[in-house]
């Protein structure tokens, strides 16, 4: 998984109802892209995270 500041994050819920997680990288700490990425949610909140196989990214794209 790679990801670049300003992709957003979607975390699928594990069970029935749950609901997904949103957020946005702020900055990577992995090489070239890699994990962990310092991520702010939707809620505000911010945590460092190592993504499993329940998230998926949003690549931003460039306006040029």
């Amino acid at each position: 998984m790679h990801a670049v500041i300003g992709d957003r994050l979607v975390i699928h819920g594990k069970h029935v109802g749950e609901a997904e997680r949103h957020g946005e990288v702020l900055e990577v700490r992995g090489a070239e892209g890699s994990p962990p990425y310092l991520v702010r949610y939707d809620d505000g909140h911010e945590g460092l995270l190592y993504p499993g196989g329940d998230c998926e990214i949003e690549h931003a794209t460039s306006s040029s």
